[in-house]
């Protein structure tokens, strides 16, 4: 058992936030811990030159009193960097895009790294295959993460994704057994998020908070969706999660709303 009052409140944010202004606002509103997040490969490197000032950039934050305490890893375009492509050469090239990352990453001492395990969509008849490919690609990423200092985390994904059930997150774990995971709280469609949680506690390093319909992902602010938050809190605690209480919300919510509904479910 843990205390959810011991989970510090983080947010992930994107590489236009990577400024002073944006910075000093997120450390004004108490929010002390980031996660570095582009869902493309472009913004690492047209943007922020990541695998050449990954440190310069967190020594900026650290300024404000920010620490970027984890790196969301790109997965698109997919035809690009897919983990579970059918193509041997997408899945070689997404391991060396995210080596080259995780390089920076251990440079910079940014403790964890979050991966998607695939891309999408998939019909239901590729997901065997799609699932030994991805395993073998995660597992050579993973090696990287470890040559570097790096923990990789695998996050849970809806629709056609991999690792849509605890069922296939388990297939990766039992896999590659130094492997955690970033539990997203509105990617569950196929399964309830209280038995996911159950399923894979142990393994389970951070989180991505928001909230949803139980229809597709919506990265809402946990209330304005149907997510069972006292459920959900008590089953991390029954786990013994020890990480951060990290929001990854859509655009159009400020860092102070994020503070105050952050209050709101600790106490």
């Amino acid at each position: 058992m843990t205390d959810r009052k011991t989970w510090p409140l983080a947010l992930s944010v994107g590489p236009s936030l990577m400024n002073d202004s944006s910075l000093e606002a997120l450390s004004l509103a108490g929010i002390h811990q980031i996660e570095l997040s582009s869902g493309q490969i472009d913004p690492f490197y047209s943007m922020l030159d990541f695998p050449h000032k990954a440190v310069p950039i967190c020594q900026m934050a650290e300024q404000h009193g920010v620490s970027i305490t984890s790196v969301h890893l790109p997965f698109a375009p997919f035809t690009q960097i897919d983990p579970a492509s059918l193509d041997q050469s997408v899945r070689d090239h997404a391991v060396k895009i995210q080596t080259e990352l995780l390089q920076a990453i251990g440079k910079a001492g940014i403790p964890l790294a979050i991966i998607h395990p695939s891309g999408e969509p998939y019909q239901e008849e590729e997901r065997p295959e799609r699932l030994k490919l991805a395993i073998d690609t995660i597992r050579r990423i993973y090696e990287a993460a470890c040559e570097n200092g790096v923990t990789l985390c695998l996050e849970n994904l809806p629709r056609t994704c991999l690792c849509r059930t605890s069922d296939e997150m388990q297939a990766f774990l039992d896999a590659i057994p130094g492997l955690q995971v970033v539990f997203d709280t509105n990617h569950s469609l196929q399964e309830d998020n209280v038995h996911y949680i159950h399923a894979v506690g142990s393994r389970i390093r951070s989180l991505h908070v928001s909230d949803y319909d139980f229809i597709d992902e919506r990265h809402l602010l946990p209330g304005e969706g149907k997510n069972d938050w006292p459920a959900i809190l008590a089953a991390l605690e029954e786990a013994g999660y020890q990480g951060r209480f990290l929001y990854e919300l859509k655009e159009g919510y400020s860092f102070e709303a994020v503070r105050d509904n952050y209050l709101g479910l600790m106490s």
